[in-house]
């Protein structure tokens, strides 16, 4: 039996159905037993994006548990409780959050939103493609840190850097 933490991570955005719900389905692969990964929205759209779906197919993510919901559903005194909760579109950073239970560290980490992206097929499809690969870049290295030796204002100063990490060019 590990003693080691198990970390619930909550992923925001306005409509929960792109960013966020990529970014709670690579934590919880990438993140193995370490993290636990959700996703929400202050106005959920009620349905994941077809194209996010079929992305993370693809990838062989599974999906069957991936759904659009508020995040009202994370701030219920029954609510797992959250160790992180990072914002992935500006909309969600810019609008009041409820107040979570045990404080969680928190972080802005900004990615385009590939939903509304007009053009052909190919162009919406490459758009969630890039979100995806931005959003695995700042996972991989949340899941790296030292999370043992870094005191609470050193980890939060590595959240935010994480969040101003720039794309590297594909």
């Amino acid at each position: 039996m590990s003693d080691q933490k198990l970390f619930n991570v909550l992923f925001l955005c306005t409509g929960n159905s792109a960013r966020s719900i990529l970014a709670e389905a690579i934590l919880n692969r990438e993140g193995l037993s370490r993290f636990r990964s959700f996703s929400a929205g202050s106005q959920p759209k009620g349905q994941v994006h077809p194209f996010a779906i079929d992305l993370l197919k693809s990838l062989n993510y599974p999906t069957a548990d991936l759904r659009s919901k508020s995040w009202d559903e994370f701030a219920s005194p029954d609510a797992p409780q959250m160790d992180f909760v990072f914002t992935v579109c500006d909309n969600a950073a810019n609008e009041v959050c409820p107040i979570w239970p045990g404080q969680p560290m928190s972080a802005h980490w900004g990615i385009s939103d590939p939903a509304p992206e007009e053009g052909s097929e190919t162009l919406q499809r490459l758009a969630f493609s890039e979100a995806y690969r931005q959003l695995y870049n700042r996972i991989s290295i949340f899941i790296n840190l030292p999370m043992r030796s870094l005191d609470r204002i050193a980890l939060q100063k590595r959240l935010d850097e994480i969040g101003r990490t720039l794309p590297e060019a594909s």
